[in-house]
């Protein structure tokens, strides 16, 4: 069987850290199966280009709809969770459920680091490379607001453009700029595509792979919910 992560030899040497001084592509695989092996449960597997465990994702079901994104070790990064009909995600940072109880006791509202919601073109539109499935707003945010979304600015901080579910999208900064790319992944010299379970993701300089892995959790939750999409993605 193939390795699904990157070859140990390759970028050998770069800088591994997730600083925005990086001057070279992020390059992650992502497997879309929790590091916990046992039946039933729900997450992903991300591994960077030399086969190191860099995120994790594990539920014990999907059923389970918060969702929390984790380094190599197991600390919590971001804590990602639904609003109205699941369409709409507000992220907080480290473990957002306890912070969250914390705060509502001293008479805060918390704030969201960003806020991720899909956009109408998942359902009524074709899949092409410009159709826009999500949009993303940076925080902060009131947890408590309708929209979820700064109301002083409609225009979004990053758009997801393409289609999540075939593993052919782009992720753009409101300058249109890419700042990461989703694609399907290939193995032996590029000649074999493996399955849509495991894919790549490669971070431009300059922009965080965490908050990009968080967005491909929400698009994966997004996805799961709407029943319209495998019939009109295309």
């Amino acid at each position: 069987m193939s390795r699904i992560h990157p070859s140990h030899n390759h970028h050998q040497g770069q800088d591994q850290s997730m600083s925005k001084e990086k001057t070279h592509p992020y390059v992650l695989t992502v497997w879309k199966r929790s590091t916990m092996t046992f039946q039933g449960t729900d997450g992903f597997t991300v591994f960077d280009h030399h086969g190191k465990l860099a995120f994790r994702v594990d539920n014990y079901s999907r059923n389970n709809s918060t969702a929390i994104l984790m380094d190599g070790a197991g600390k919590a990064l971001l804590t990602l969770k639904p609003q109205i009909f699941s369409m709409q995600w507000h992220a907080y940072r480290g473990e957002g459920c306890c912070r969250r109880r914390k705060s509502s006791e001293r008479g805060e509202k918390p704030k969201a680091l960003f806020s991720m919601r899909s956009s109408g073109s998942m359902v009524f539109n074709g899949g092409s490379g410009d159709d826009e499935e999500a949009q993303v707003f940076m925080g902060p945010t009131s947890s408590s607001s309708s929209s979820g979304c700064k109301a002083h600015d409609d225009t979004p901080d990053f758009k997801v453009q393409g289609c999540f579910r075939r593993r052919n999208c782009v992720i753009r900064n409101s300058q249109g700029e890419i700042a990461a790319r989703i694609s399907r992944k290939r193995v032996k010299n590029k000649t074999v595509v493996l399955g849509d379970d495991v894919f790549n993701l490669v971070v431009q300089p300059g922009f965080q792979p965490q908050l990009m892995m968080a967005f491909i959790i929400v698009l994966d939750r997004i996805h799961n919910k709407h029943y319209y999409t495998p019939l009109l993605c295309s």
